[in-house]
């Protein structure tokens, strides 16, 4: 869903799990799904894991722990490897977070969640660490993501970090403009630089 983006306040959902693979988080037989609708892949957001064989939640797994919710998903080294499937970032998406936390990410993942107006935020393992344990010391812990001076803050301990992120994407985030609409919204100068260019 595109929102515009700007400064985030929010709790978050911890997964301190490394190498977690784009078919954990969203498996492969939901990729014939023919829709793109948020609600079914944010549904479907980490299923093998959120839900037992036999179809009931698993209550062990962190996002039907009800001490723990928000906007901001705070994951282990290494996020999204495997396979390129931007229906990952679809199910990201759809679940309702719009930052995503690690030490590393998978290259390819990370784009696809900028594409999809999700915010990967990459951090040291050190700060990474420590927010893991203000959040299981306080399930309340907030974090405060600062898009526009490229910030991250743990609320419960004052400490900040900055983060990279490509200029381009950091306007269309804070826009929420995807690659059409800000194609769209240059159009005269595009048209004009044309013009300019047959003369």
């Amino acid at each position: 869903m595109k929102q515009k983006f700007d400064i985030i306040t929010s709790t978050c959902v911890p997964l301190p799990l490394e190498n977690v693979d784009t078919d954990q988080i969203i498996p492969a037989r939901f990729l014939k799904a023919t829709t793109r609708e948020e609600s079914f892949f944010g549904d479907n957001l980490f299923r093998d894991w959120r839900y037992n064989p036999d179809g009931t939640l698993n209550e062990d797994f962190v996002l039907n722990n009800p001490l723990y919710g928000g906007e901001v998903l705070v994951a282990g080294k290494n996020f999204g490897s495997g396979s390129s499937r931007e229906h990952a970032a679809w199910a990201i998406a759809g679940y309702g977070f719009r930052v995503v936390v690690s030490s590393f990410f998978a290259d390819i993942h990370k784009n696809n969640e900028l594409n999809n107006f999700v915010l990967p935020v990459v951090v040291s393992e050190e700060f990474l660490a420590e927010l893991f344990s203000s959040i299981f010391e306080n399930p309340k812990t907030e974090v405060e993501v600062d898009l526009p001076n490229q910030t991250i803050t743990n609320k419960a301990t004052g400490k900040s970090e900055s983060f990279e992120i490509n200029g381009y994407k950091k306007y269309c985030l804070m826009n929420a403009l995807d690659d059409i609409d800000f194609l769209l919204e240059n159009k005269d100068k595009i048209e004009a630089w044309e013009n300019s260019s047959k003369n």
